[in-house]
């Protein structure tokens, strides 16, 4: 008999979660008050909320993606409890260690942290930022069932996916968003159907879209978007894989079933 395990998601609009799990509260790249822009630049880009998302009451860990203004979202981070523990890539650390968090933790790519024994965080090479950096993208473990989360915000996925287990949840962008003459920024269809046919996830969930942000800007007159929810669906269909693809609302906690792996003595 398959036994049944679950976790819960919020998903806040663009590359924002709450995921619950292992009993404890996970805050990923939190953007929930105040404008998005990058550098003050609002005539390049600048989103802005219909309504703010309220600020989880329980909070038991940040873990932040990369440093960016749409990852480590500089007026949110300001109005959260400098004394709750966060996990990130070296720039993301060195925003929050710059803001007064007391409990930061920088984590290499194939560094590891445990939260309270219940949760192992693993970093793996993520987004490129520049020429020479490479943020951070996330494999979550929940040391109790086994089960396993997966993030990355951009769609680029590390080489070392492919000798790891099957990974139950995924989180990434499942269409493309491209610029003229760069290229694709944020890789969905066709690289999130090859990470499924790498790790069979149980679910997938779509990310860094927009949700209830409306977007202004000369760089988002420039931005093409390509494919969509049902478009991904079709791709995994003709592959033969049964990975369910679920539409979060934005700011509606729901809640993931999964196929319990294993049991971890910790």
């Amino acid at each position: 008999m398959i036994e049944l395990t679950c976790m819960y998601f919020t998903w806040l609009d663009s590359n924002s979660w709450l995921l619950e799990i292992s009993g404890k509260n996970v805050l990923i790249d939190p953007w929930l008050v105040g404008a998005l822009t990058f550098g003050n630049m609002n005539w390049l880009f600048k989103g802005e909320r219909r309504n703010p998302r309220p600020i989880p009451q329980k909070i038991d860990l940040i873990l932040l993606s990369q440093g960016l203004e749409d990852h480590a979202h500089p007026e949110t981070l300001k109005q959260l409890n400098k004394n709750i523990p966060v996990v990130g890539s070296p720039n993301a650390a060195k925003v929050v260690q710059e803001l007064g968090y007391t409990q930061v933790r920088a984590l290499e790519h194939g560094s590891t942290y445990c939260l309270e024994n219940q949760i192992e965080i693993k970093a793996l090479p993520g987004s490129p930022i520049g020429p020479t950096t490479l943020e951070n993208a996330y494999l979550l473990k929940d040391l109790t069932t086994g089960n396993t989360v997966y993030y990355e915000p951009h769609g680029y996925h590390a080489p070392e996916l492919k000798d790891m287990a099957t990974i139950d949840v995924v989180i990434t962008p499942l269409i493309n968003i491209s610029l003229p003459l760069v290229g694709p920024i944020i890789r969905g269809q066709q690289t999130a159907l090859d990470l499924a046919k790498l790790v069979h996830p149980q679910v997938m969930l779509p990310t860094a879209e927009a949700g209830d942000v409306v977007y202004e800007g000369l760089l988002v007159s420039l931005l093409k978007a390509s494919g969509n929810l049902e478009d991904f669906r079709s791709m995994l269909a003709r592959e033969n894989l049964s990975t369910r693809v679920l539409n979060p609302k934005p700011g509606e906690r729901f809640e993931v079933s999964l196929e319990q792996r294993s049991v971890s003595v910790v």
